[in-house]
């Protein structure tokens, strides 16, 4: 919510300045985003009155200007802008004035004529992004004077940041409410009386959804002036509060709308047929909006109809074809109280999000509607004249909101703040609240304001109590009950550990979002069926991930866009799988790395990343577990993941994780460049792991032995490593892989296999005759159980 101060003290003016104001209104809960200038900083303009308008002499599309700014001589300027008109008011920069970005207006020539300043536009004066031509100001405005002191432009513009239950503050008059209530200052805003009927037309109106639209509140209004133009003063307000001026009749609408918080729409009667019925719409039904969209509309879809045909999005935007143009003539004001669950979604579903749905999904006082109506026939009157009909209001009292009564104790006030309240001190701040209160034995009966959709428990009761007396009031106490803390398990695996060992090599930890698009999730985890998003933010936003690598994938490319060949990053979160019915939520840690293995550096050759860098990376974390030796990686498959550099993870036969190349079709779709390889693995299978248990160390020598064997191409180091260690027994300290050789002299689909095997006994010295019958037992259950043979 954005309002200019000066509106907000017109309303209510209490005797603080603009940083005392923002700091009541954050303490308030009523966070203030932003506090800005009306207008950037330029002096030197005044209000001029064109006298007279001439062709340059040797430009075409030149004038030659003649202006008054109540100084004797007239200025004489020359403007290029194609609606200077003689007579007209006009912002007039001269000599030595300063504009945004301190530009100087000196004294120039141009084509042999001298000028004297410079008529401005509002985009020159920085108070529209865009305008076509000259800033033209109403006849009445003073020659001479200082254009920031005639529009007040020495004002500043305040945003709030509202959190969702607080609808009733995206008004002018609500922040009123709340900042009279923190002052104790009165609020005063327009006198809206009731605008006598001069016509007898009435518009029929049928609700046919009672429970999605109690209310519904219609008046005609004939014969308005299509020419008229909106008022500067309405367009300022307009302008500080983040909207443009577009019509009178939509620029009466919005201003009412920020003034009241009450949304509304004007029709142009003409194209209505008949009646409004406020329904639900047709599946696949049709409609125009206003922003050029063309939407197909779901039964679940609230709509505002006349009697063949939809005409408004209801609570969220008119239609295209009975809009407000420049050649209305009849209009019909629609003011309506839709139920927030009704309109709640319905916008995002459709990708949309207007002020009006943002006011609806929240709550609109149910009682506003009549006084909204009137409000804008006073300013349509007074801006585009015409005869207005009476007031139609169409209600099913069933439906509306009924008015709820609360109980408040006061020992409940006590134990919730910690601070014992006076009676009249709580009575005050409630009826300040426009909360009406009567007395009650243990406390009060009270009745919340039709605004104040937030107010449903005795708590929040409490908790505008807190508010409005200030928590910088409450005083401190602390906690007596005991602290404990519960140590986590020896064995307990540490994410924390984890994060710190990918860091140390070279990762880089990122955060994603857990909804993805469903082509991005479709390509690559197309076997699992996905979460829909009933309302999500955008279409590419509208699944729910069931692995961290598309959004690792998202940002290695977005990355790579930005010059950046060596990327290397992990994140931890969840993952969501349906299994049936049932959501289920893993906690998984992923990677991804791609480019070279090690920065670029003169004192070694860097090689690009391969799947055993990969895979080193992620034993590392596994190590943390304290047993590293669990895990196995065995050949795998998945639609997302190179064929042949593919494993998955297993401990104990079960599977935990992936680890693989990003298959480089998908990387060509994706637009990763280079080999990218990916790892995810599930932290619940992480956390039991082993408490290391202190061995004696040998005081006997070790002895190596090195062997090169010749296996199947197929044969992998785990099956190797497994055999060699059951033969071995006790005796194998470690085991090293030091070479693996596929070319001349060794068969195809064979391979060799050169191991280092580190010998050691615990209670002696290891005999030549004892490390013979041990390698001669390890060769020959390698020939047994996996084929190998000695290399020649």
């Amino acid at each position: 919510m954005r309002f200019s101060e000066s509106w907000l003290r017109e309303w209510v003016n209490p005797d603080v300045d603009t940083p005392a104001l923002a700091d009541q209104l954050t303490m308030a809960g009523l966070e203030v985003d932003a506090v800005e200038p009306a207008a950037p900083d330029f002096s030197g303009v005044l209000v001029g009155r064109v006298q007279s308008v001439e062709p340059h002499p040797d430009a075409e599309k030149l004038h030659l200007c003649r202006v008054d700014t109540g100084m004797e001589p007239p200025l004489q300027i020359i403007c290029g802008a194609p609606n200077v008109a003689k007579g007209m008011k006009v912002p007039v920069a001269i000599l030595g004035a300063r504009l945004p970005g301190d530009f100087e207006i000196k004294r120039v020539e141009l084509r042999g004529v001298e000028s004297l300043g410079m008529i401005c536009s509002a985009t020159e004066l920085g108070l529209a992004e865009s305008s076509e031509g000259i800033m033209p100001l109403p006849p009445d405005a003073p020659v001479g004077e200082d254009l920031r002191t005639y529009l007040s432009l020495d004002d500043r513009c305040i945003e709030l940041d509202l959190t969702p239950d607080r609808g009733d503050c995206l008004s002018l008059a609500g922040i009123s409410r709340e900042v009279g209530t923190i002052n104790r200052s009165p609020v005063q805003g327009p006198l809206v009386a009731p605008i006598p009927a001069r016509i007898d037309d009435r518009f029929p109106v049928r609700l046919e959804a009672p429970d999605a639209c109690p209310r519904y509140v219609c008046r005609i209004i004939r014969n308005i002036d299509p020419v008229a133009e909106t008022p500067l003063w309405m367009q300022e307000r307009l302008r500080r509060s983040g909207l443009r001026r577009i019509s009178p009749v939509v620029d009466v609408t919005n201003y009412v709308l920020l003034e009241l918080g009450q949304p509304m729409h004007g029709f142009d009667l003409d194209r209505l047929d008949s009646e409004i019925r406020v329904r639900m719409a047709t599946n696949g039904e049709r409609l125009s909006l206003l922003n050029g969209e063309e939407i197909e509309m779901r039964e679940d879809t609230l709509v505002i109809g006349d009697h063949h045909k939809p005409v408004a999005l209801a609570g969220i935007m008119g239609g295209s074809e009975t809009g407000v143009d420049s050649r209305t003539r009849h209009i019909l004001l629609e003011s309506a109280f839709f139920a927030p669950q009704a309109i709640s979604g319905k916008a995002r579903s459709y990708g949309l999000h207007t002020d009006s749905s943002h006011r609806f999904e929240r709550g609109v006082d149910p009682e506003l509607q009549a006084t909204a109506v009137e409000r804008a026939t006073k300013l349509l009157l007074d801006i585009v004249g015409g005869e207005p009909g009476p007031v139609v209001v169409e209600s099913s009292e069933r439906h509306l909101p009924k008015q709820r009564r609360l109980r408040l104790r006061r020992d409940r006030i006590i134990r919730l703040l910690g601070v014992d309240l006076e009676e009249r001190t709580v009575e005050d701040i409630l009826t300040r609240l426009g909360i009406l209160v009567s007395p009650a034995p243990d406390g009060w009966n009270l009745v919340p304001p039709s605004n104040r959709f937030d107010l449903l428990l005795e708590v929040d009761l409490i908790a505008e109590i807190g508010r409005i007396y200030g928590y910088e009031n409450v005083p401190i106490t602390h906690a007596s009950s005991p602290a404990t803390t519960k140590a986590p398990p020896e064995t307990a695996f540490d994410l924390d550990r984890a994060r710190l060992a990918l860091v140390a090599r070279g990762y880089h930890e990122v955060i994603t979002y857990s909804f993805v698009s469903p082509e991005l999730q479709g390509s690559v985890d197309p076997r699992r069926e996905v979460l829909t998003l009933s309302n999500p933010l955008s279409a590419d936003m509208s699944v729910m991930r069931t692995s961290l690598w598309p959004g690792l994938l998202q940002a290695a490319r977005q990355n790579q866009a930005r010059q950046q060949e060596r990327v290397r990053i992990f994140e931890t979160g969840l993952r969501f799988l349906l299994d049936g019915s049932e959501l289920r939520q893993d906690s998984v840690l992923a990677g991804l790395a791609v480019g070279f293995s090690a920065p670029e550096q003169w004192g070694m050759k860097v090689r690009p990343v391969d799947f055993f860098g990969a895979k080193a990376d992620l034993e590392a974390v596994l190590a943390l577990t304290g047993d590293p030796d669990q895990y196995r990686f065995v050949h795998a498959e998945h639609p997302a993941l190179h064929p042949g550099q593919t494993s998955c993870i297993e401990r104990n036969g079960r599977t935990v994780g992936l680890l693989g190349m990003l298959h480089p079709a998908l990387a060509a779709e994706l637009d990763v460049n280079g080999n990218a390889f990916l790892f995810e693995v599930e932290l619940g299978e992480l956390e039991a792991g082993r408490l290391p248990v202190f061995e004696p160390l040998s005081r006997f020598p070790t002895i190596r032995r090195d062997l090169a064997i010749v296996v199947d191409g197929n044969i992998t180091y785990d099956q190797v490593r497994e055999c060699v260690a059951t033969a071995a027994s006790d005796m194998l300290q470690d085991l090293v892989l030091f070479d693996v050789y596929q070319g001349d002299r060794i068969d195809s689909g064979r391979k060799s296999l050169a191991l280092g095997l580190i010998l050691q006994a615990s209670s002696q010295t290891l005999t030549d005759q004892e490390v013979e019958v041990t390698i001669s037992r390890v060769l020959t259950r390698l020939e047994n159980e996996l084929g190998a043979r000695l290399r020649d």
